[in-house]
């Protein structure tokens, strides 16, 4: 069973705590590596690459199944279909029911 670990923050020099419950989610994800930042400074660089604010970069798409005007955040490809929420949760939903039913 893990147990929690010290480490330093390559940024900040700082002592953190990687828990024994962080590490089994990491196991989980097959991430082999520990973290080499703190939280703190994980979340201020986070923050830092998505540019100025920390905001995010959404686009304004038409709904492919109501036609509703709705942004989105990511770039959408063309050629393939944009939901708006509501849609995107419908679709999905119909997908887990025809998985479900097979």
């Amino acid at each position: 069973m893990a147990q929690d670990k010290t480490l330093v923050c390559r940024d900040c020099g700082n002592e953190f705590i990687f828990t024994a419950g962080e590490q089994e989610f990491y196991a989980s994800r097959g991430l082999k590596n520990e973290p080499k930042r703190c939280p703190a400074c994980r979340s201020a660089r986070r923050s830092e690459n998505r540019g100025e604010g920390g905001e995010r970069r959404t686009y304004e798409v038409v709904c492919a199944a109501c036609g509703v005007q709705t942004t989105v955040p990511f770039e959408p490809t063309e050629g393939r279909p944009v939901y708006c929420k509501d849609c995107y949760a419908k679709t999905k939903e119909s997908e887990i029911v025809s998985l479900l039913s097979r």
